[in-house]
């Protein structure tokens, strides 16, 4: 102990000690709400484990959605270096999402079914900020929203962007601006529907990757939806996986099939001319 912390036993290399009339680390980040969020219901020791995974996967979410209604206005109003920032930031917290089911991979079948019978009906299939997420990005479902009619904030949010263009949309309209010729009716949709390949569409991305001199920020647009894509990706197939490990073929939890129903998701594209341009470059 040096002379000065004899001094003053409540000095710490002159780092602030009292806190009785000053925010706290603490307090800035609502650690005391944060960390008694969690409310096992089984005895099993596991369940900690199964909790958080997911309550941190919901922060990520949360974030991932604050950028993404951000890269929407930026696209809107053609400012484009800011949402580049933000879809390489929502493409890196997917990577986070992706490694999040290693942690969880340590649960075996027999610690998961020791847990199962006190989850009742809860699934993630039932996040509605997830389901945000997938609206805002395009893979639209207007039947999903019965699952959130007992949340009515989380309704209205879903409802609103349903009817809402989605952030490829907005990326297809600022085409049209830069003087690509797209179909009238491609950008006069039912806004409601799933994104549906559009070979105007398609041809406009082309001379962009054709000329990307000539083209740079769309370019680079383009390149940022891509990783965000594959990130997305990769995170379907290692949610897939993990529950295969975990529970095998068993139905989920929230009456989903399970592994069969989220295989079939693997199949969905989000931004799909981007995609099949690649073979005809």
């Amino acid at each position: 102990m040096s002379t000065d912390d004899k001094k003053d036993p409540a000095s710490w290399h002159g780092a602030k000690m009292d806190f009785t009339e000053a925010m706290s680390y603490g307090d800035y980040l609502g650690l005391d709400q944060i960390l008694t969020a969690q409310h096992p219901r089984s005895p099993n020791h596991n369940e900690m484990l199964f909790i958080i995974q997911h309550q941190t996967s919901e922060l990520w979410l949360k974030l991932m959605l604050h950028e993404m209604h951000a890269v929407r206005a930026n696209l809107r109003a053609g400012e484009l270096p800011p949402a580049f920032k933000m879809l390489a930031r929502v493409a890196r917290i997917m990577d986070q999402l992706v490694h999040a089911w290693d942690v969880l991979a340590t649960l075996t079948p027999p610690e998961y079914s020791a847990i199962r019978p006190y989850l009742g009906a809860s699934s993630g299939f039932q996040s509605h900020q997830y389901r945000e997420l997938e609206f805002i990005l395009g893979n639209k479902n207007a039947a999903l929203l019965a699952v959130h009619t007992k949340t009515t904030h989380a309704y209205e949010v879903l409802e609103r962007e349903l009817h809402a263009p989605s952030v490829y949309d907005e990326a297809i309209m600022l085409l049209a601006r830069s003087g690509f010729d797209i179909a009238a009716d491609r950008l006069d949709r039912d806004w409601t529907q799933p994104t549906v390949a559009d070979e105007s569409v398609k041809a406009a991305w082309l001379s962009v990757y054709q000329q990307p001199d000539k083209y740079w920020a769309l370019y680079e647009l383009a390149e940022k939806l891509v990783d965000l894509e594959t990130a997305f990706r990769f995170w379907r197939f290692r949610h897939v996986t993990t529950v295969e490990r975990v529970i095998g073929f068993k139905t989920g939890t929230g009456g989903t099939a399970g592994v069969s129903y989220l295989r079939k998701m693997l199949d969905v594209v989000l931004f799909p001319e981007l995609f099949s341009l690649r073979t005809a470059l």
